[in-house]
């Protein structure tokens, strides 16, 4: 990997914008690296083993999630990725129709774009992800026949299937880029405008009327709209990123101090209202302070990734990140197993000595990541994507496209809430209205890849 990475940073052209791949690892390693330092593990009374949330113990620690909680800086440059993915294809498939092809294959690799943009967008996200499923199912299965059960282990099949719910909400804003990219490209800020309104206009109905559900709508407008920013970036129109920045500090503050919304940033256990599950305007305005504050950062950061050994490392991370965010609570649960294996007696979390494990844990926590993403990093490898024609008819394509990122999305979203555990008993969570299974919810993220890799397969077109 380290060849290849050095291959890859040599290649890298003058034109590319290197701060967006630093702040795409910086922030999904902020957030692995919380997940670590907030698992509380401690053994009950009757010796059966507990995860806990050190922002539960400590509260006072909720207020680093103003800075710690770096979800929407991804979302942001997401947001820009897919703007350019978009319309370079965008791009390709029209300088395909003036050089020479007949008006029929210009027809039919319109109708294959759409198509062809999610397969090449959701390669590195989907493929790790439906492996890392099909690893912790089959495993979950063979353990329940096997009669293991209790303790860490409950717990664990629970808690590894959590992070895949930000899978299923990018998969969202990878779907909903062509009209929203269109969207921007005629109105500019208007269409970030539009999306922060509604869904400050959702909250009012959730918090001041209390209208049934609407909360859920909100997991699409607070995550659009900062995917939205991204658009913003990409042509270049987040130019007073300190007023930004102000302006979304400004409103969490008040929103928080004066309105329903908790100090977290992220969801604590047993909390009636969370900033998160579902987004509220709250967590918007904190989306709009971190990225106006990355935004601020530009300028050196820049300079400090014109050196060649930091950008070879930032390549290097951005090659196996998704697959180190996967795994990262795998390995985690599995040091304080092997702790909890080997007899050693866990401290109280938040005391002095276990403040002093933190640094360890991280470590061997890190070194066991280190090892999973060397077995399945191969799998975050995207294959070439070739815009011609997709490997159903150009009238099925973009239907079959469409079909197969919902089936996607809603079966990592089900996944994440039911986890992998009861799977012979069907064990089932409550998905907005809808109560959803394990097998299931593994069924559909299968038809769904399945049919977003058929419909956006591209083959050469003969000239």
């Amino acid at each position: 990997m380290a060849s290849s990475a050095h291959a890859l940073a040599e290649a890298t052209p003058a034109s590319r914008d290197k701060y967006v791949d630093l702040l795409r690892v910086a922030s999904l390693g902020t957030v692995v690296l919380g997940h670590w330092l907030m698992a509380a593990v401690s053994v009950r009374g009757d010796e059966r083993a507990e995860v806990g949330n050190l922002l539960a113990v400590e509260p006072r620690l909720q207020l680093l999630t103003w800075a710690l909680q770096v979800m929407p800086v991804f979302f942001f440059v997401g947001g820009f990725s897919h703007a350019l993915s978009y319309r370079s294809l965008r791009r390709k498939a029209g300088e395909a129709g003036e050089n020479g092809e007949n008006g029929e294959h210009e027809e039919n690799g319109g109708a294959a774009l759409y198509s062809v943009f999610l397969r090449a967008r959701l390669q590195r996200l989907l493929r790790p992800t439906v492996v890392f499923i099909g690893v912790w199912g089959a495993l979950a299965l063979a353990l329940q026949l096997a009669g293991r059960e209790g303790g860490l282990l409950d717990v664990s099949l629970r808690l590894v299937a959590q992070p895949l719910w930000f899978i299923g909400i990018y998969l969202a804003m990878v779907a909903f880029t062509p009209p929203l990219l269109r969207l921007h490209e005629r109105y500019g800020w208007g269409a970030f405008g539009g999306l922060a309104a509604v869904a400050g206009l959702v909250d009012v109905l959730r918090f001041g009327f209390g209208v049934p559900y609407v909360e859920f709508l909100n997991f699409a407008f607070v995550w659009l709209a900062v995917h939205q920013l991204g658009f913003l970036r990409a042509d270049g129109k987040l130019r007073r990123p300190y007023l930004l920045a102000g302006a979304g500090l400004a409103g969490a503050v008040l929103l928080v101090a004066y309105g329903p919304y908790p100090l977290s940033m992220v969801g604590m256990p047993g909390e009636k209202i969370s900033n998160m599950a579902p987004p509220t305007f709250a967590l918007l305005c904190h989306g709009l302070w971190l990225v106006g504050g990355v935004e601020a950062l530009r300028g050196p950061a820049q300079r400090w990734l014109h050196r060649p050994r930091v950008w070879r490392a930032v390549v290097a991370a951005n090659g196996v990140s998704m697959t180190a965010f996967l795994w990262h609570l795998t390995a985690m649960l599995g040091v304080y197993g092997a702790l909890l294996a080997l007899g050693v007696r866990l401290p109280e979390p938040a005391t002095g000595v276990w403040w002093a494990q933190v640094p360890v844990r991280v470590v061997v926590a890190g070194v066991v990541t280190a090892l999973l993403v060397t077995v399945f990093r191969r799998f975050e490898q995207p294959s070439a994507v070739v815009l011609g024609e997709s490997g159903v008819s150009p009238a099925g394509a973009r239907p079959a496209a469409a079909l197969g990122v919902t089936l996607c999305l809603f079966g990592v979203l089900g996944l994440s809430m039911v986890g992998f555990g009861g799977l012979l008993e069907g064990r089932t969570a409550v998905l907005v209205a809808v109560r959803v299974t394990a097998p299931v919810a593994v069924a559909m993220t299968l038809a769904g890849w399945l049919l977003v890799e058929r419909a956006g397969r591209g083959r050469p077109v003969a000239a």
